[in-house]
């Protein structure tokens, strides 16, 4: 008896806590089956943007910090035209390069947004971790945006913050 019990409440109460990723299915951009010829884009505006992140931020002295989750996202702000990714490159707070998130170039269609996330315990890139994006679009009215979300929770505190893309110029 108390079996049945603690089983039909464990179901009804499974069956009544739907996460909200259940409500609304996420939709993610399949990297790799993004991959584009680069031989297409060889008369396309080409241009690099740099964009500020942070894996962690000072509290109080140098050596406490609050480590954070990274969330860059790659917004392709055009209504017709795609957006094509030759690199992404992240570095650290002396400049060193980290890692390569594109080996081969990528798509990115009119609307569409990717991603990259980096993990609270990966803190490699320091207070001055960077990327350095290279595109290339057909024309050059609308560029693309790149921006980073920031956030950390400890306990009850929570801090959220947002850098944008600047463009390097050669």
């Amino acid at each position: 008896m108390r079996i049945t019990v603690f089983l039909s409440l464990v179901i009804a109460f499974s069956f009544g806590c739907q996460r909200e990723t259940d409500k609304y299915p996420v939709q993610q951009a399949d990297w790799e089956n993004k991959t584009a010829d680069n031989s297409q884009i060889i008369d396309y505006f080409h241009k690099k943007t740099y964009l500020p992140v942070y894996s962690h931020i000072y509290h109080m002295r140098e050596h406490r910090t609050y480590d954070l989750t990274i969330t860059v996202s790659i917004r392709n702000v055009s209504m017709t035209d795609t957006l094509y990714l030759d690199q992404a490159d992240y570095y650290n707070t002396i400049g060193n390069k980290i890692r390569e998130y594109i080996k081969k170039p990528i798509y990115v269609l009119p609307l569409e947004t990717i991603e990259i996330v980096i993990e609270d315990r990966d803190i490699e890139g320091g207070s001055g971790a960077n990327f350095v994006f290279e595109w290339a679009m057909k024309n050059k009215k609308n560029p693309p945006l790149f921006e980073a979300v920031m956030i950390s929770t400890y306990g009850d505190q929570g801090l959220s913050f947002t850098t944008r893309g600047i463009p390097v110029v050669n």
